[in-house]
């Protein structure tokens, strides 16, 4: 389907903007904000179960959003605080972040026993979908989400089945009508759609065609980085491959409460959010956030002290503290804790240390062969002075500019809202992953393994299409010929892996994943095996798009696919 087929191009970030030509509309009123008089153009990844079942599946969402945020202990709970309303009333948040691989179980965010991180998702994006509905249809009555391109975005160090995932937690939302191949769902990377909203900010900066630049997001959980170079007729190329890691500005928080476990203990921190979740978050989103993380500027002499009242901002925890020194200690200094510069400077270095690392790996990459011109700071954490600071003193030498966007928290929804208005706009990609297929030919002595030769003479092996670090345009096949292994056999599986390491030769080893299939039909089985078959991969969007054409009859196959969970039957051989 053309773009002509679609009447609006919804952007979806765990927030959303959508299109009204000529302009790109950020939604920023939400649910829970109409007492108050601020605006957001994001809103808070929490949902607020009532938990009244024993059976977190059938759990059902009071409120998602800013309402889902816990409020201030109320003052007659202060001294008695008891965890009754956190039993009925649990809030769960960042539930996205259990999609990255690269995190201990410790280190991902909490969810309750029993409560899968996939409901959570779907439940979230579910209560999202009426507010677009409503949102869309006051602007054009009698429209159908069929008519609608949402573009979600991901960071970029997600592995590819996470794509699969995501589109069955879109698919049980309501948003699409199948689980897979939809004409109407696309997926950019967040640093992709960083770089194609800091594409219109580059003349005022002088940065003209020919010239790279690096755009790096600053998210809430991830940091992504991706560097770009500007083509004729507004479009980009990538010069390396996008990298991210998980040091976004909700480490951060995760630094204070290290700080606290070690003024109050491990086991009484552990036993804080574990019981009395809802101010353990109101801790975090009420206190810290707002009066020590948003408005430090890493200037010594303009900081002042700040005092953490746990009697009044968090009672629950005295409860929690039971070793018998720290409560003597705490009692005498009334339950306050003084937090000094350098308590929040060592909460703010090693995350910024981390965001530095990978700005300069990706300005060392070996393709990186011309200066960068420009480095673009997107995304919320990219509102901290402190981080801004630290960047323009380490790399400020390196690029000419460096510079915060305007509306930089959007960034990557408004990106996004271009490229689903104009997927061309970017003109290749870096493969991050080797992708191949899995292969049935024969063993062959003094070159493969002589345990995996099987009954029939035959050994399954990885044969890789596209290398990783491979620059590829969009309409470019990745392709091999196959043949089928048996005379009479009437289709061909087509299992499709991808994994990071290179060398890999077989698809049971560590870290090859299957990620997709495509069967064709081979119906002219009186040539017996001489049926040749060119399977195609394609990487113009995230959504890897396979081809297969059976040379004798000139019938085409095609599926778009991030991973699948059966099992395969029959393989190719080359």
């Amino acid at each position: 389907m053309s773009l002509r087929d679609f009447r609006v191009v919804v952007a979806i970030g765990f927030a959303y903007a959508y299109h009204i030509n000529p302009d790109i509309t950020v939604h920023d009123s939400w649910p829970g904000q109409n007492n108050t008089k601020l605006t957001s153009p994001k809103t808070n990844t929490v949902l607020q179960y009532d938990t009244t079942s024993s059976d977190p599946k059938s759990w059902t969402v009071n409120y998602w959003g800013f309402p889902a945020l816990a409020e201030e202990p109320a003052r007659r709970t202060r001294r008695h605080a008891s965890n009754s309303s956190t039993i009925k009333n649990l809030p769960v948040e960042l539930f996205k972040l259990h999609l990255a691989d690269n995190l201990s179980h410790y280190e991902k965010p909490y969810l309750p026993e029993g409560l899968d991180y996939q409901k959570a998702i779907t439940d979230y994006l579910a209560k999202m979908k009426p507010l677009i509905e409503e949102i869309l249809t006051k602007r054009w009555p009698g429209i159908k989400f069929t008519q609608v391109r949402f573009v979600f975005t991901i960071p970029a160090e997600w592995k590819p089945y996470t794509l699969g995932i995501l589109q069955d937690c879109i698919y049980d939302a309501g948003f699409t009508e199948k689980r897979q191949s939809n004409n109407n769902l696309e997926f950019t990377t967040e640093p992709e759609a960083a770089a194609l909203y800091t594409m219109g900010k580059l003349e005022e900066h002088k940065i003209k065609t020919g010239s790279s630049f690096m755009v790096v997001d600053c998210g809430g959980g991830t940091v992504d980085l991706t560097t770009r170079n500007l083509l004729p007729d507004s479009k980009l190329s990538e010069i390396t491959e996008r990298t991210g890691d998980l040091c976004g500005s909700t480490y951060v928080d995760r630094e204070f409460i290290i700080f606290l476990e070690k003024k109050l203990g491990l086991a009484s921190m552990e036993e804080f959010r574990r019981e009395h979740y809802g101010q353990y978050q109101y801790l975090i989103h009420r206190f810290f956030c707002p009066r020590v993380k948003f408005g430090f500027q890493g200037d010594r002499h303009d900081f002042r002290n700040i005092d953490l009242d746990i009697e009044r901002i968090c009672p629950a925890l005295m409860k929690c503290v039971k070793d018998e020194n720290i409560i003597e200690d705490m009692e005498e200094e009334e339950w306050l804790i003084e937090i000094t510069f350098n308590d929040v400077l060592a909460m703010f270095d090693p995350i910024v240390d981390k965001i530095l690392k990978l700005i300069r790996n990706q300005l060392a990459s070996p393709k990186q062969r011309k200066k960068c011109s420009a480095i673009f700071l997107v995304g919320g954490f990219a509102e901290s002075p402190y981080l801004v600071k630290r960047v323009q003193e380490t790399f400020g030498s390196v690029a000419s500019t460096i510079t915060v966007p305007q509306n930089p928290i959007t960034a990557v929804l408004r990106g996004a809202v271009l490229f689903g208005l104009n997927k061309a706009s970017v003109a290749t990609r870096v493969l991050t992953m080797n992708y191949g297929i899995r292969i049935y030919p024969l063993w062959r002595s003094g070159v493969d393994p002589k345990k995996r030769k099987t009954a029939d003479g035959r050994i399954y092996k990885f044969n890789c299409l596209a290398a990783r670090g491979r620059e590829v345009a969009a309409d470019e096949p990745c392709s091999g010929t196959y043949y089928p292994i048996y005379p009479d056999q009437t289709t061909i599986r087509f299992n499709v892996y991808a994994t990071p390491k290179n060398g890999t030769r077989f698809c049971d080893e560590t870290g090859i994943n299957k990620i997709g299939e495509l069967e064709i039909g081979l119906p002219d089985i009186e040539h017996g095996i001489d049926r040749p078959v060119e399977f195609s991969l394609m990487f113009g969007e995230l959504l890897i798009t396979a081809t297969a054409r059976n040379k004798n009859t000139g019938r085409i196959y095609t599926a778009k696919f991030a991973y699948v969970r059966d099992n395969s039957y029959f393989e190719a051989t080359v």
